[in-house]
């Protein structure tokens, strides 16, 4: 079988058993910081579990993308080297919420494996927890396993939880032997095959859950109101098995890309062969990186995008070894999205963008090798100084962490100058970063929703919005909260938040501010700031009341301030009105990355890789501006979420969706999902001016923007400041550009009159410098840096120095605000002696952040780390030094 109907069968199975297929939840968990990619299928379901969340299912499964890469089973190192560990991986998964228990969980796991896939049950083994009795008595009564093969093991093995407190339970295994021949241990004195017993011969296949207590802070377990089932497979696992081969990557979810990479490579792919490392670490980094950039995250050097770059880098690391020496990665996403791209159109929709990131993100750690090996090559040459023959780990883990250099290119280059490497020091320091990492993203122990809001809210209900249509609405107060604990009443002057059972107030969400305004009654009035929803459908308002006093059960009007509340409408509906705009002038690869949608102002983040020109910018503004004018009517309307990938209809990354969504259609060239409040037609938004755009992370780009009267504002308020502008040069606002402009050619050739006398005197002055010459053994070495001269009169310089100097070396630097530039030049007679001012110049290069070369007699280099040119002429001495020895 094909992989892809291993996966529909499942699915098919468990609908045949009432349960509701879901779609897989990005890799890029919403609203879940304690995750830095989704790592389990239950993670979507966290708030059923938490009992936060309800869906109106009582049955799933589906097949989710997960990803990880540190762990008790898994480590980025470990991934190549074996056939089994992978970054990237789907899991199948069926759950109960309430519903079906124990018998039936294993009842249906047993009969999908032997019956419906003919897996020979006497090669399958379960294992339960030393407590379960229950699990146990099941596996013997509604399977035909025998009683010997089912075994128990402690809470390491067979107890599930979700953190230190909260949801948990014992776990059941289904197990499978694969043959001796996967035993990766048979060569040591005394082992037995067992299952856990880590050797490869018996495999965990399948593990279901049954989440039945809730552990408090002491650790006590509590019987939970309800129990759960939440089940996980393995599926590359479970294919490689259902086609008969001995490894994940010889299945049709990996064979493909490992084609790819030999047709890339001109290398044959040999399951055994030395190289064979190389071919698997690719073949699953780039599936991870499809999957996770497809998601809309994003390479960084922080959090989950710090990940991204480090699996990238590997991949090219690891490319290097099969003589691949430019970027390759991004050839290899369509063998992905062929793959996968029926299970997940999302990553043939994204193909363009994720092709463009990658590319991006492999020419950046090209740059970044080598500026490394300049970094590398002042590291040994610091060893040498100190008569030392290893370079140490702490200098090779700078490398690595700071600049992603690789330790095992690191080595070659160090063996080559004869100089070993301290792995060892290196290793603890790797651990030891890895820790603190770890400790970076560790969960926090899981509360959901605070205390007081989960009492309210299991009280009261969930708070009716009435919003979309109405700002003003007739309510009752349901609770009163102060300092996180409920009241009975809010008095003149006292802080609080009030929840009421029907609100007209929008919660903050998907970028939109929360809504102010007034809840008022003829007894007390308080002023609202702000609105949140702190738990699922629980609004609550932050208030001050300013006069009378507010109880529990009044009575009251709930009045938006419609002003705020239009101009953030008309804010909203401009972002998507942006959105579109852009994916039509820069591409269809453009995601939001984050909004802010406030009123009269917007900001809006999108992935991008470049820069906006001015002519870009200027014709997304029109392109904005058009629709408005074409005041199409706005249509909103509800589908269920399975429809969507079907449609047009934009997903924005790092929401969370229900079962069904709300469509906002803009006129048929804007449809996005969205929960927000929007205008009644395009042309209400009135006037939308781009203020700014700019990069805020690697491939991330930032607009700014103002709508409505705020636009109309800044809009009169620059007409102003130009006809300002216009008075002080006595013209009018129609010409003041032609004029400034004549002005700014007569100043910069005044400049130029003036700088062409001084760089004249700087030149004749240079060539004063060969007094100040110092000797380097015999050798005469001019190394200064003449401020404000460009590459041209530097030369010139240099030119005046050498015809006075009979012999040696000149190297002159200069900088400006963000650029370095240097000049060497070497006398004919050192040119004949082995020097050679293209290499010297290279090799400074590197301190520079830049690079150069040249001619025997004359090179010239340029580089971004002004800051680093002193240090750059002084290693000019060192370089003459040993260049002479040699």
């Amino acid at each position: 079988m094909k992989s892809a109907e291993i996966r529909a069968q499942f699915i098919d199975y468990f609908c045949r058993l009432g349960h509701r297929s879901v779609p897989s939840a990005p890799l890029v968990p919403a609203d879940d910081p304690t995750l830095l990619f989704t790592n389990a299928g239950m993670n979507q379901f966290k708030d059923i579990f938490l009992g936060t969340g309800t869906r109106d299912y009582k049955r799933a499964v589906n097949s989710q993308k997960c990803m990880r890469v540190s762990g008790k089973h898994n480590d980025l190192e470990d991934v190549g080297r074996d056939t089994y560990h992978h970054t990237f991986f789907e899991m199948l998964g069926n759950w109960s919420f309430g519903d079906y228990y124990k018998r039936e969980a294993i009842t249906w796991a047993w009969e999908l494996l032997t019956r419906e896939w003919k897996i020979p049950a006497d090669k399958l083994w379960a294992t339960v927890f030393r407590d379960d009795d229950e699990a146990a008595r099941l596996w013997t009564e509604v399977t035909s396993i025998g009683r010997d093969r089912v075994l128990r093991f402690d809470e390491n093995e067979n107890f599930w939880e979700m953190a230190e407190t909260g949801p948990c339970g014992p776990c059941s295994e289904i197990h499978i032997d694969m043959g001796e021949r996967h035993c990766r241990r048979h060569e040591e004195k005394g082992h037995l095959c067992t299952v856990n017993g880590g050797c490869g011969r018996f495999i965990e296949l399948w593990n279901l859950v049954f989440i039945q207590y809730n552990r408090d802070g002491k650790g006590v377990l509590h019987d939970l109101p309800q129990r759960h089932v939440d089940t996980g497979m393995g599926f590359e696992r479970l294919v490689a098995i259902l086609q008969g081969v001995g490894s994940n990557y010889d299945t049709d979810l990996f064979m493909p890309i490992i084609n790819a990479i030999e047709e890339t490579s001109g290398v044959r792919y040999q399951p055994e062969g030395e190289r064979a490392t190389a071919f698997r670490a690719i073949a699953d980094h780039i599936r991870a990186l499809s999957f996770a950039l497809s998601d809309g995250a994003l390479p960084s050097n922080e959090g989950r995008g710090y990940i991204l770059r480090m699996i990238l880098r590997r991949a090219v690391r690891y490319g290097r070894t099969l003589g691949l020496e430019e970027p390759f990665l991004y050839t290899l996403v369509p063998s992905v999205s062929g793959i996968m791209g029926d299970a997940y159109p999302e990553l043939r929709q994204h193909r363009e963008h994720v092709s463009r990131a990658i590319l991006s993100e492999e020419e950046r750690f090209h740059n970044t090798l080598a500026f490394g090996l300049g970094l590398l090559s002042e590291i040994i040459e610091k060893t040498k100084g100190q008569g030392r023959k290893t370079v140490s780990g702490e200098d090779l883990f700078r490398l690595y962490d700071t600049y992603g250099f690789p330790i095992d290119l690191a080595g070659v280059v160090a063996r080559e100058e004869g100089l070993a490497i301290d792995s060892e020091s290196f290793g603890k320091l790797m651990v030891e970063q890895k820790e603190r990492a770890r400790a970076a993203w560790k969960a926090e122990p899981i509360r959901g929703v605070e205390p007081v809001y989960r009492k309210i809210l299991e009280r009261e209900g969930t708070s009716a919005f009435c919003g979309y249509e109405n700002t003003l609405a007739q309510a009752v107060v349901k609770a009163l909260v102060k300092d996180g604990q409920e009241v009975k009443r809010l008095t003149e002057g006292e802080e609080g938040e009030i929840i009421l059972d029907t609100t007209p107030f929008y919660a903050e969400a998907g970028g939109q501010v929360g809504d102010s305004g007034r809840i008022y009654s003829d007894r007390a009035t308080a002023l609202v700031a702000d609105t949140q929803s702190p738990a699922q459908r629980l609004t609550v308002h932050a208030a001050k009341v300013i006069n009378g006093e507010l109880c529990i059960g009044d009575s009251v009007t709930a009045e938006v301030d419609e002003q705020k509340r239009m101009e953030a409408e008309r804010s909203h509906t401009a972002t998507h009105l942006l959105q579109n705009a852009l994916r039509q002038v820069l591409g269809e690869h453009i995601k939001q990355a984050g909004s802010l949608v406030a009123p009269g102002r917007l900001r809006f983040d999108f992935t991008h890789f470049t820069a906006l020109s001015s002519m870009e910018m200027e014709r997304v503004e029109e392109v904005v501006n058009e629709r408005i004018r074409d005041n199409a009517p706005l249509q909103i309307y509800e589908l269920p979420f399975e429809e969507v990938r079907a449609k047009d209809i934009i997903a924005i990354f790092g929401e969370k969706y229900g079962d069904r969504v709300r469509v906002v259609d803009a006129g048929g060239y804007s449809r996005e999902l969205c929960g927000g409040t929007h205008v009644r037609s395009v042309g209400e938004i009135g006037i939308f001016v781009l203020l700014s755009e700019g990069s805020v992370a690697a491939g991330v780009r930032r607009i700014e923007a103002l709508t409505g009267a705020a636009a109309f504002r800044y809009l009169k308020k620059r007409e102003g400041q130009i006809k300002g502008v216009a008075s002080l040069f006595k013209t009018d606002p129609d010409t003041v550009m032609e004029r400034v402009e004549a002005m700014r050619k007569e100043n910069k050739a005044l400049k130029k009159s003036s700088g062409r006398e001084n760089i004249k005197q700087r030149i004749g002055d240079a060539a004063d410098l060969v007094t100040k010459a110092r000797n380097v053994g015999d050798i005469p070495v001019i190394a200064v840096e003449l401020e404000g001269l460009d590459t041209d009169a530097l030369r010139n310089a240099g030119d005046h120095v050498k015809q006075k100097l009979k012999t040696g070396v000149i190297l002159l630097g200069s900088r400006g605000d963000d650029t370095a530039h240097l000049v060497c030049m070497v006398t004919d007679d050192l040119v004949k002696k082995g020097f050679h001012a293209g290499k010297i110049v290279k090799e400074l290069a590197s301190i520079i952040a830049g690079n150069g070369g040249g001619r025997p007699q004359m090179a010239q280099a340029g580089g971004s780390a002004p800051d680093k040119l002193p240090e750059a002429l002084e290693k000019i001495s060192e370089l003459v030094a040993r260049i002479s020895e040699g």
